[in-house]
């Protein structure tokens, strides 16, 4: 999907997703593993990374 490496990291890189409202979060990686992340929606803490396609 993506040709060259910095539109990757700009649509992959950071983004994580909402696993309850389906949210998109950017986020340091290890903030979000450590859970002082939460979505602005819903208050959930449950993220997943963004699907590559």
């Amino acid at each position: 999907m993506v040709k060259f490496p910095e539109a990757d990291a700009r649509l992959m890189k950071n983004i994580f997703v909402c696993r309850n409202c389906k949210r998109k979060i950017r986020a340091p990686n290890m903030k979000v593993i450590a859970g002082k992340v939460k979505c602005r929606k819903c208050n959930g803490k449950v993220l997943r990374p963004v699907r590559k396609k």
